[in-house]
């Protein structure tokens, strides 16, 4: 809902629990006016009429109160835009209109009339998160380009505040996603990625909160990017106290794009929400908004899948790839996915690459035989692909060597043997598309895992007369391909992968149905991934391996296979072990635990996640509501001698109800679990357990009530 002042110069955006608003000034200066809880038009007037600082020597009063800092004028903070066209640099802008959009979508328009640039920022509430974007047109009449330095998406204003600390992901390869909180010193703290994609390093996520907020109160302000390249987000402490985060595509300020007259370009969106929940309330907020924007079909369960990868690695043939499909049927897996191998030369990381035809020697009739084979057992079918990357040794590129980013008379390095292709160019996109769309079309393939598996390294594009779009027309590239594949097959599934986590964020959530959190697939390990990605994304989209043990790809530790199952259930299951080396007891239990998850799904994937204890080490769990259903997974790493697992203390339940859990039979009162909480019996090292409860209506006996509940 959009709230107009009487002089047309103040807005109010507000959602269910929080508003946003802004204010021009009468010399065309956009201010930030307040960020949090819900309030009335008649508070953000009052806050316009209140007076402006008194001026300093050495600073601005703007700085830390524009909406949208532009290079240039009196103005000493972190510009958020910086343009250059015909020997003149920066900003000094003048408010055109304002306009409502689509979605209730706030429109403020301002033109440059020395570059004849206009500058449009959009506003948009969904739900409690707000979408903010810019859109840049040259609207000159003459023949000058303008170079865009740097177009943030937006600059977000936090209220003033003595104390404020400063959350972020942190991580690398097989290390994503760790969560670290750590006091905001005066100055700036700068994250993002040089790379070319999203990263494994950090997710572009930032949180702030004051006056030490908990998992479940205190005040957080938390912002999030939708862009899957290089990205920069900037948290600044003013010499005042003032706050500011600014963030956006690319990582430095060379250049990002050449605007002919008559072009335009769209900066990727940069959400944030307020809450007064603390960072579980922040995180749910995060969740819902993605389910309900974000995310394709994201009502809808992620299947049970399989993937062949650690069984077979690059020695693959079809009669092998068909006897891991029966015995992951016999354990109820719903998607059967072959990874790398089944492709041109792949017979291992150094050829085949960009050659997206079946490998005739391992699968003579193609993947047709083997994709009716699965769908005959049951399941769906899917294959590994990177269309991305090229290996030197492949057909493709010894056809097109000027397809891959490169200096010209420069070495072209190699990561994993290979190069990364050009995907701004429009003949690379057709030709991905060429090859893409008849593998489709060939055969009945129902999902693709989209790898990317290298950083961009020698980003140069000879021949184009501004070569530094690159990096983000690439991304660009990206985007219109994997769209115009689900376009053109809306059956098919997707998902995210680059070595992991590499590639987690809001854009490519939008056109991906879930992400690999990481290749680090023990379970112990994953509890810390998958605590920090559950800050911001939901599981819904989060997929997890039980793999085999020992874990011989990372670090040799042994688990039980409950261990590993409770671990992956946190998120979309999925199985990774070679089930041909699994005993009958081992895929007896494992078919157990596939069953268990099935039934608890449409909680885990679609509910509420509560995070009931960290994974610092001692025991922890999480949890999920959804209607009248309550899943609580826990997980304890270890026991020391004579030490007792404390009883886990629930949230979000109804303290006046009554909650029967269908695990042990026992009936708990909701006020019991929420201040008592709920003993787990867990002992010893690794042990986990998963307890599915329901609330009742009306429960007189015990007995009576488990019985129902075993029989539904």
């Amino acid at each position: 809902m959009i709230e107009i002042g009487a002089d047309d110069r103040t807005w109010l955006l507000s959602g269910p629990t929080s508003s946003y608003a802004l204010r021009l000034t009468d010399r065309d200066e956009l201010l930030h006016l307040h960020w949090g809880p819900r309030i009335a038009l008649a508070d953000a007037e009052a806050l316009a009429a209140a007076p402006t600082p008194p001026e300093r020597p050495f600073e601005s009063w703007l700085d830390g109160r524009e909406e949208y800092p532009v290079e240039g004028g009196p103005r000493f903070v972190r510009p958020a835009l910086s343009v250059r066209g015909g020997g003149v640099r920066g900003t000094e802008w003048r408010f055109l209109r304002w306009a409502e959009g689509a979605d209730g979508e706030l429109q403020l328009h301002f033109t440059d009339a020395v570059h004849g640039l206009q500058v449009t920022l959009s506003y948009r509430m969904r739900g409690d998160v707000v979408e903010r974007y810019a859109v840049l047109l040259n609207a000159s009449t003459g023949a000058t380009d303008l170079e865009v330095l740097r177009a943030d998406s937006a600059t977000w204003t936090l209220p003033p505040r003595e104390r404020w600390r400063f959350s972020q992901l942190h991580g690398r390869w097989a290390a994503e996603s760790r969560l670290v909180r750590s006091e905001l010193t005066y100055g700036e703290r700068v994250i993002g990625s040089r790379r070319g994609h999203t990263g494994h390093q950090h997710l572009p996520w930032v949180e702030l909160d004051a006056d030490g907020a908990t998992e479940e109160h205190g005040e957080v302000y938390s912002c999030a990017l939708a862009w899957s390249g290089s990205w920069r987000i900037s948290v600044h402490r003013l010499p005042d106290g003032a706050v500011q985060i600014t963030g956006g595509s690319g990582h430095d300020d060379s250049g990002q794009e050449l605007l002919p007259p008559g072009t335009a370009i769209a900066t990727p969106v940069f959400a944030g929400l307020w809450s007064d929940s603390g960072f579980g309330g922040t995180s749910r907020t995060w969740h819902a908004y993605q389910r309900a924007h974000v995310i394709p079909d994201a009502d809808e369960v992620r299947p049970v899948l399989y993937n062949s990868w650690e069984a077979t690695g690059f020695d693959i043939s079809e009669e092998q790839q068909r006897a891991l499909a029966e015995r992951a049927a016999e354990l109820g897996v719903e998607l059967f996915v072959v990874d790398d191998a089944w492709f041109g030369a792949r017979v291992s990381d150094r050829a085949g690459l960009g050659d997206w035809t079946p490998n005739p020697d391992r699968f003579p009739g193609g993947l047709g035989p083997l994709a009716d084979h699965v769908h005959a057992l049951g399941m769906r079918f899917g294959i590994w692909v990177e269309p991305e990357m090229v290996n030197a040794d492949s057909d493709l590129y010894r056809a097109h060597p000027d397809w891959v980013q490169h200096h010209p008379g420069r070495a072209r390095t190699e990561f994993r043997n290979q190069l990364v292709l050009n995907l701004a160019r429009e003949d690379v996109r057709n030709h991905l598309w060429e090859q893409l769309d008849a593998l489709l079309t060939g055969a009945p393939v129902d999902y693709v895992k989209w790898d990317f598996n290298r950083c961009f390294t020698d980003a140069g594009w000879p021949g184009e007369p501004y070569p530094q779009r690159l990096w983000d027309a690439h991304v660009h590239g990206f985007y219109d391909l994997l769209d115009r594949l689900r376009a053109a097959h809306p059956t098919v599934a997707f998902e995210s992968c680059s070595g992991g986590g590499g590639r987690v964020d809001l854009g490519v959530l939008a056109r991906t149905d879930q992400v690999w959190t990481s290749d680090n697939t023990d379970p112990l390990d994953r509890l810390a991934i998958q605590h920090g990605f559950s800050q911001i994304h939901p599981a819904r989209v989060m997929a997890a391996w039980v793999t085999d043990s020992p874990n011989t790809q990372l670090n040799g530790r042994v688990s039980s296979l409950r261990f590993r199952f409770v671990s992956a259930m946190a998120g979309v299951l999925g199985v990774g072990g070679d089930l041909t080396r699994w005993s009958a007891a081992e895929r007896a239990e494992a078919r157990d635990w596939v069953e268990l998850y099935k039934e608890i799904r449409p909680v885990v994937q679609l509910g509420d996640l509560y995070r009931l204890r960290d994974p610092d080490g001692g025991p922890c769990a999480v949890q999920y509501v959804r209607g009248d259903d309550v899943v609580v997974l826990a997980w304890l790493p270890a026991q020391a001698y004579g030490q007792e697992t404390p009883p886990v203390r629930l949230r979000g339940l109804d303290p006046a109800a009554a909650y029967a859990c269908a695990d042990t039979g026992a009936v708990h009162r909701g006020a019991v679990l929420l201040h008592h909480g709920l003993r787990t019996g867990l002992r010893g090292d690794l042990d986990a357990a998963v307890f599915r409860l329901r609330r009742l209506a009306d429960v007189t006996d015990a007995a009576d009530a488990y019985s129902g509940l075993a029989q539904s």
